[in-house]
Order: structure tokens, then sequence, then C-alpha cells
């Protein structure tokens, strides 16, 4: 009986090790699993040197050295967080406000299908996602509108990421993913019916730029809407605790400065861009959008003792450990953000570019 009792505890005690370590998914389950981590294109023993190098880019918490290393700054990111991104969180890099009755991936959904309608979009029109990591808003706009969606992204692992869900999202002929700079995008003038970006171009070290790069490729009288990461009219620069949040958020997501919201009305209508209409989508009576930075503390922990697990079995990258607690720094930086209101990720201008 005791040996009975014995085998079955040690049966117990195994099988709750391995789902631990090597079943236990992603938000998304069909996305990454913790046994897979990576450090996205960078060799797994290079992942704790590009780490280093993220910071030495970020030694100052407004400055990266000069603006054209910028690119190479988010590549890197990009390399080090993608795959935790989608284990963690699932395969739309992005924030949404939450909606009563709705889980976080429908709230998810119904968010990236808003950019759809306010373009305007149908079937067969050649539409443009300018910053769309493994292409999560693009599958869902593409389903929703039945339009054709041509993704860009600088960082090739997540093209690679972004393929692999088309396939299997049967879209494939639908959606297409390039690798480049959105700041010198690889189209012609005049050859997208739409374009959105959702929460992508904060990590353009000009906004001018970007929104002068998408007003090229876009045909007259087009439409472009874009959720951008903000800080709000309650933001004040002489308030230390605000810095320290604003400076936490940049620092833990590539950003080489977070822009005001009274800057992009402004920057859209120098590069030409008629603005049809400007709103934060995080006011009420939008639900908070951080509140599921808030429940998954508990998630954190599991997860980071898994990471911890797995890199010292050698599975995951060394590093991956000191990327997964930058994240959750973050994390508490968005919440706080969020729940003081200086800070947006959804502030939203729909603009128009003229006929003529």
């Amino acid at each position: 009986m005791d040996s009975l009792a014995l085998f079955c505890t040690a049966s117990l005690v195994a099988g709750g090790v391995y789902w631990f370590v090597f079943l236990l998914g992603a938000a998304e389950r069909k996305g990454k699993r913790a046994v897979h981590l990576s450090g996205g294109s960078i060799s797994g023993d290079k992942v704790r040197d590009n780490y280093k190098q993220y910071w030495s880019f970020f030694r100052r918490p407004k400055e990266i050295e000069t603006a054209d290393k910028v690119p190479a700054f988010v590549d890197t990111f990009y390399n080090l967080v993608t795959d935790i991104y989608e284990w963690g969180w699932g395969q739309s890099f992005h924030f949404s406000p939450s909606v009563a009755g709705k889980s976080h991936r429908d709230a998810t959904r119904v968010h990236e299908e808003m950019a759809a309608d306010l373009l305007g979009i149908r079937a067969g029109d050649r539409v443009l996602d300018a910053g769309c990591g493994v292409g999560g808003p693009m599958r869902a706009i593409a389903r929703h509108s039945g339009a054709n969606v041509v993704g860009i992204t600088i960082n090739e692992y997540q093209v690679n990421r972004a393929h692999l869900h088309n396939k299997t999202a049967g879209l494939e002929s639908q959606c297409e993913v390039v690798c480049g700079n959105f700041l010198d995008m690889p189209f012609p003038e005049n050859s997208f019916d739409g374009a959105y970006s959702i929460e992508a171009t904060c990590h353009a070290p000009k906004l001018e730029e970007v929104y002068s790069e998408i007003f090229r490729v876009l045909k007259p009288g087009s439409m472009y809407v874009s959720y951008e990461w903000v800080t709000t009219e309650l933001y004040r620069e002489d308030d230390a605790e605000h810095v320290e949040i604003i400076q936490g958020i940049e620092r833990g997501d590539a950003l080489p400065g977070l822009r005001s919201y009274r800057d992009i009305v402004e920057i859209a209508r120098k590069v030409g861009f008629e603005v049809m209409e400007e709103k934060d989508l995080a006011k009420p009576p939008a639900g908070p959008w951080w509140a599921r930075l808030k429940m998954g503390r508990i998630a954190y922990w599991r997860n980071h003792i898994l990471v911890t697990v797995l890199g010292w079995l050698g599975i995951a990258p060394k590093g991956v450990v000191d990327v997964h607690e930058m994240l959750f720094e973050t994390a508490d930086y968005l919440t706080r953000g969020g729940e003081t209101g200086i800070f947006t990720p959804m502030h939203m201008i729909l603009c128009r570019k003229p006929e003529s």
C-alpha cells in the first residue's frame, strides 16, 4: 500500500512538472509554447549579449545614441521579445479597451475590426499594415473586410512567424508580409487603397517620416488610421512620478521618445493629410486597457518560474529570463500610466489623402 501511494504521488508530481514545463502554452494555444522560446533571429548563445546591447542603446532614458541607429535598436528589441509576446500575450502585439462580457481575444478583435471599418475598405482592396508584427491584426482585418493586406515589419523573424500564421489560418493568398523599414518602404507611389498602423509608429524617431511614407504609397482619396502611443493632457513634465512612468515605458518598449497627443494632428497635416477624426479610444465609456496587465501578475510569476527552469535546463537561451523580467517591470509602468491617465496606447487619428 505504501509503495502504491508513493508511486501515485511520484506520478502525479511528474505529470505536473511535465505539464508545467512542456505543455503550458501561450495566451493563444496555437502560438508559441514555452519550450520553443528563443531570441528570434539571434542565435541562442547570443541572446544575453544582445539584451545587454539593447540597454547600451538606451543608456539615457530619452536618448538613443543617434536616430539612424533606431531601426537596429527596434529590430534587436523584437528579436528579444517576439516569442515571449506570442507565448504570454498572443499574436496581436497591442492593447484594446476591455469590453464587458467579452474575452480579451474578442475585445482585441473588435478593436482591430474598428480600424477596418474606419477605413471603409472592401473585398479586393489593397491595404497596408505599417508595423505588422506577426500579423494578428492583419488576419483579423482580412477576415472582417475581405481586403488583401500587405504588412511590413523591420524584423525578419516576425516575417517568418507571420507567414506561418497566415498559412495556418488559410489566409496566405490574402495576407502578404514584407521585411523592411516603414521609414523607407519598397512600394510604389499611390499603390494602396487604405493603410493602418496599430501601436507601431511610436518606434519611429520622427513621426513625420513614417507619415510621409504612408502618404506617398496611398492612392489619392484613400484613408489612413493610426492608434498612437502618446502622453495625454494629464501628463506633467515637472512631476517626478510622471517622468519616471513615461521613461519606464520608453525603456521597456524600444521607444525613442513618447510624443504628446498635441503633436499628432499637427504632424499629419504637415505631411499633407486631411484629418477627419481624432479621439482617445481609451477614454470612458471604454473599459481600462490595462486591466489585462493587472490580471496577469499571477501568470507572470508562474511564467517567470517556468522560464527560469527552462533556462536552468538549457532549453531556453540564457538571457530570456532577463528579457521576461524587463517586460514585467514595463507592464507595471504601463499600468501606472493607464491608472494615472497620463498615457494612452490608442490615441486614434483618421486621415485622408486629398484627391489632388
